[in-house]
C-alpha cells in the first residue's frame, strides 16, 4: 500500500505563489480561480497545494509542513542557484525567504532548512535520516558557546523567534575567549550575523562579518567551516547596500 498526503496551504494570491515556486523549479499541475482560487504544484516527489483566501495576511500565517528528502544540501543549492539567478542574491529576510541547512538538536541532529513562501507558509525541509557524525577534528564543538549556538538555532529556525535566538548568542559571544574553539566562534558569529540581517540590523551584521573575515583560519578549519563561510558570503550581499 502506498499512501500520499498533500497539504493544502493558505495564501493571499495563487499567482504570486506560482511565480515563486516556479522560480524554484516547481511545475503547476492545476490552477483554478472559480469557484475558489486553488493551485497545485509539483517538483519531483514534492507536491504542494494552495488555497487562495481573500484578505489573507502572510505575516499572520501558521501554515507549515515537513518535506523529507534524501539530500537537503543538494536541494538547497538548487533553490539557492534559482534565487541568485532571479534576484542576484538569496532572499534572507521578510517574506518570502530561505534559511540554510543546519542540524538541530530538537530533531535529533537531522539537518534541515526552511522556505517561507509568499503565503507565509513554513516549508520545513529535512533529511530523511541523520548524517553520520564527523570524525573528531581535534577542534571539537564544545563549551558554553557551542551549547548557546545549538539553543539559538532551535529558537531561530524551529520556532522563528529571531530576537530570542540573538539574545541567547549575544551573552556567550561577549564571553568568548582564547579557549573557545575557533570553528565554534566563527559558526556563532556567522549565525548571529544572519539573525541581525533578519532583524534589519545591518550595522551589527556588518560588524560581525568583519570579525569573521579577520579571524585567522588554517586550511582544515576553512574546510570544516565551508558552509558557514558560504553563508557569510551571502550575508555580505545582504549588507552591501548599507556599506556602499
Amino acid at each position: 500500500m502506498h499512501e500520499t498526503v498533500i497539504p493544502i496551504l493558505p495564501c493571499r494570491d495563487i499567482d504570486e505563489v506560482a511565480a515563486f515556486y516556479g522560480m524554484l523549479g516547481f511545475d503547476t499541475t492545476h490552477r483554478q480561480t472559480r469557484p475558489n482560487p486553488y493551485l497545485a504544484l509539483r517538483r519531483d516527489g514534492i507536491e504542494l497545494h494552495f488555497a487562495g483566501i481573500a484578505g489573507f495576511d502572510p505575516e499572520q500565517s501558521y501554515g507549515s509542513c515537513i518535506v523529507a528528502v534524501d539530500d537537503t544540501a543538494g536541494l538547497f543549492e538548487d533553490f539557492a542557484a534559482s534565487m541568485r539567478a532571479a534576484h542576484g542574491k538569496l532572499l534572507l529576510t521578510g517574506i518570502p525567504r530561505i534559511t540554510r541547512p543546519r542540524k538541530r538538536k530538537n530533531t535529533g541532529d537531522v539537518a534541515g532548512f526552511t522556505v517561507v513562501d509568499p503565503g507565509g507558509n513554513w516549508i520545513r525541509i529535512f533529511r530523511s535520516k541523520a548524517e553520520p557524525a564527523p570524525a573528531d577534528s581535534g577542534d571539537a564543538a564544545s563549551g558554553p558557546l557551542a551549547r548557546a549556538l545549538e539553543n539559538a538555532i532551535v529558537q531561530g529556525e524551529a520556532r522563528g523567534d529571531t530576537r530570542q535566538a540573538a539574545k541567547i548568542l549575544d551573552g556567550k559571544l561577549a564571553g568568548a575567549d582564547d579557549a573557545t574553539p575557533v570553528t565554534t566562534l566563527v559558526e556563532a558569529l556567522v549565525y548571529r550575523a544572519e539573525l541581525a540581517v533578519r532583524l534589519g540590523d545591518l550595522d551589527t551584521a556588518e560588524r560581525l562579518l568583519a570579525r569573521v573575515a579577520a579571524t585567522p583560519l588554517d586550511d582544515s578549519q576553512r574546510e570544516r567551516l565551508s558552509d558557514a563561510l558560504a553563508n557569510a558570503a551571502d550575508l555580505e550581499l545582504a549588507v552591501r547596500p548599507a556599506v556602499l
